[in-house]
Parts: structure tokens; C-alpha cells; sequence
């Protein structure tokens, strides 16, 4: 199993129709062979001082694929292509991190 935990930024006042527009793309993903968990996830409320929040801007993606193979097929899907291009200028900042269970 492969986990994803990407770090998505969006400019400043942007992040609520960034996610609109991963809400939309979301069921073609979900559709994909391999895909196990796919989900944005935003800072919880009312967690007090453990929590180190990420902002107003930024939300979380969740991931989790059967293998890499299915990972990269994802990365290279026709709907994946159309939501990088309709999202890229509303985009600040993206980081991923691709994990294998330890």
C-alpha cells in the first residue's frame, strides 16, 4: 500500500474554490483501480494548544493507493490532468509526500 499526504496551499482567499473543484473531481477518483482513501481535510476546531493549525489557506489530501503502479496512473488520468490545469493559478504552494507503512 502507498499513503499520500499532500500539503495544498491556496492563494490568499482561493482555498474555498480550490476545494469545490476537488469536491467535483473527487467521484472520478474515487472510481479510479487502486484508489483506497481519497480526502481533503481541513484544520479541526476546538482542539486548543496540541494542535499546530495550517491555516486558512491550506488543506490536507489523504491518500491511500494499492500500489505505486495505481499512484502513478492516478497522476496521469485524463480527469487529473483537467483538475491541475483548472486549479493551477489558484495554487500557492503544493508539497507531497509519498509513504510506504513502516
Amino acid at each position: 500500500m502507498i499513503h499520500v499526504v499532500a500539503i495544498i496551499t491556496a492563494k490568499p482567499g482561493m482555498r474555498g474554490a480550490l476545494l469545490a473543484a476537488f469536491h467535483a473531481n473527487m467521484p472520478a477518483v474515487h472510481a479510479e483501480q487502486g484508489c483506497i482513501e481519497y480526502g481533503p481535510a481541513t484544520d479541526a476546531e476546538g482542539i486548543g494548544p496540541l494542535q499546530t493549525k495550517l491555516g486558512p489557506d491550506t488543506f490536507v489530501v489523504l491518500e491511500k493507493w494499492d500500489s505505486a503502479d495505481a499512484l502513478k496512473a492516478h497522476g496521469a488520468s485524463p480527469h487529473m490532468v483537467a483538475y491541475g490545469a483548472k486549479t493551477r493559478e489558484m495554487i500557492a504552494s503544493r508539497v507531497i509526500h509519498v509513504l510506504a507503512p513502516a
